[in-house]
C-alpha cells in the first residue's frame, strides 16, 4: 500500500502519529519552520543570500517554505533534482555539480530553456565547450559558476591559474554568462570542535581569496561567491566572504551536527525536525529488544541513530539487518513490549530521506500533512 492510502484518513485526527505504519519519516513542521526562519534572520542580518541545498530535503514542499522566508532559490546536487524542483515552480536553481554526461548535458540545456535563472558549475574547458553546443541547439542560454577545488580533490580546478582559463574559455560562449565561483568545504563541515574547524575553514577561505584576487585582476571579479554550509556557516558569515550559503542540513539538523559545536559556545541553533518513528516488534531478551527499522530506514554513513524517546535515555542503538536494529539497555525487555513505539534520530538526514518516499508532517503528534519526497532517487 502506498503512504496516501496507509495514512491518509489519519490526517488531522488528534493524536493520530501514534497511529503510522512504521517505520516511517516524521517532519516536526514547527520546528522546520523555526530553522528556516532562524537561518534567514541570520543571513539578512549579514546582507548575505540563501540558496539551501534541496540535496538535503528533496521536496519541493519544503523548497517553497525557504523561498517564502527569503531564499534566493535553491541548490541541487543533480540535474533530477533540479528537474523536479523546476516542474514545481522553483526558480533560481544552481545545479552544485559540474555536469559532463553527454545525455546530462542536453539535459542541462533543456532546463535551462524552460528555467528562468538556472546556474550550473563548471570545472573543465572541454565541458564549457560541450555545454555550448548544447545551448546552441535548445537555443538557451545558461549562467554559470567556476567550481574551486577546496582541497579534496572532488570537483572543481585545481589553481587559479585555472579558474583565470577556464573564465577566459566561458568568455568566449555567447550563450554562457560568467557569474562568479563556487567553493564547497565538505571536509571541514563535521569538524565537531569549532576552534579546529574555525581554523580549517579560515585556511581555506585564504584560498579561496586568492583565487577571487587573480580573478578580479584578469577582468573576471565574481558577482556571486557561493558555498558554505551548515557546519562552517557562522564561521562563513564572520569570515564575510561569501555572497551566498547552500546551507541544507540546518532544516533537520540530523546526529552528524547535533555532534558539532556549530557556535563555538555549545548552544545548538538549530531543533531537530526530522526523526524516524519505529516500533518494538520483538522483546524476549532482558537486555535488547528489536525494533522495525535497519539498514533500509536510516542511512549507515553517519554513524547509528540515537533515541529521542520512547526508551531509557541510556538506551544504545545497533543495527540488526535490513529490516531490523536492536535497542540496548538494562532492562528494556521488561521495560518495553512489542508494539511499543520508539522515535529515533536521523544519523545523516541527506540518505535518509531518500530512502523514503513521503514526509509525514506533524503537529503536536497530530498528522495535518504528507509531503512528496519529491526528488527522491532523482541521482541522474
Amino acid at each position: 500500500m502506498t503512504d496516501e492510502e496507509l495514512h491518509g484518513a489519519l490526517i488531522g485526527q488528534q493524536g493520530s502519529r501514534a497511529a503510522l505504519n512504521t517505520p516511517v519519516l516524521v517532519l516536526d513542521r514547527a520546528a522546520l519552520d523555526r530553522n528556516i526562519a532562524s537561518m534567514a534572520a541570520l543571513a539578512a542580518q549579514h546582507g548575505v543570500a540563501l540558496r539551501p541545498h534541496a540535496k538535503t530535503h528533496k521536496s519541493v514542499d519544503i523548497a517553497r517554505r525557504q523561498i517564502a522566508a527569503g531564499a534566493v532559490g535553491q541548490c541541487c546536487a543533480k540535474i533530477g533534482e533540479a528537474e523536479v524542483l523546476a516542474d514545481g515552480g522553483i526558480e533560481g536553481l544552481l545545479v552544485t555539480s559540474p555536469v559532463a554526461a553527454p545525455a546530462a548535458i542536453e539535459r542541462l540545456a533543456a532546463l535551462a530553456a524552460r528555467s528562468p535563472a538556472l546556474m550550473a558549475t563548471v570545472d573543465h574547458p572541454d565541458v564549457v565547450a560541450a555545454i555550448a553546443r548544447a545551448l546552441e541547439t535548445a537555443d538557451a542560454t545558461l549562467e554559470v559558476v567556476i567550481d574551486i577545488d577546496p582541497g579534496i580533490r572532488r570537483t572543481g580546478v585545481a589553481s587559479a591559474e585555472a579558474a583565470v582559463a577556464l573564465a577566459q574559455a566561458i568568455a568566449t560562449q555567447p550563450r554562457l554568462r560568467y557569474r562568479g565561483v563556487q567553493f564547497y568545504c565538505g571536509a571541514q563541515q563535521h569538524v565537531e570542535d569549532f576552534a579546529e574547524r574555525r581554523a580549517a575553514i579560515g585556511e581555506r577561505t585564504d584560498y579561496l581569496c586568492a583565487v577571487i584576487e587573480a580573478l578580479g585582476e584578469a577582468g573576471f571579479t565574481p558577482a556571486i561567491v557561493t558555498g558554505g554550509g551548515t557546519g562552517s556557516h557562522r564561521i562563513d558569515l564572520d569570515l564575510g566572504v561569501f555572497t551566498e550559503l547552500q546551507v541544507g542540513s540546518y532544516v533537520f539538523m540530523d546526529r552528524q551536527y547535533l555532534d558539532c559545536d556549530l557556535t563555538g559556545d555549545g548552544v545548538v541553533p538549530f531543533e531537530t525536525s526530522l526523526a524516524v518513528d519505529a516500533r518494538v516488534v520483538s522483546a524476549n531478551h532482558d537486555l535488547l529488544v528489536t525494533i522495525d527499522a535497519g539498514f533500509k530506514s536510516l542511512s549507515t554513513d553517519g554513524g547509528v541513530a540515537t533515541v529521542l524517546r520512547g526508551a531509557p535515555a541510556d538506551t544504545r542503538f545497533a543495527f540488526m539487518g535490513d529490516e531490523h536494529a536492536a535497542l540496548i539497555a538494562p532492562g528494556i525487555g521488561a521495560t518495553l513490549r512489542p508494539g511499543d513505539a520508539v522515535t529515533l534520530t536521523v544519523p545523516h538526514c541527506d540518505p535518509t530521506v531518500n530512502l523514503y518516499d513521503t514526509y509525514h508532517v506533524v503537529a503536536d503528534e497530530t498528522l495535518v500533512a504528507m509531503w512528496p519526497v519529491s526528488a527522491r532517487g532523482r541521482a541522474r
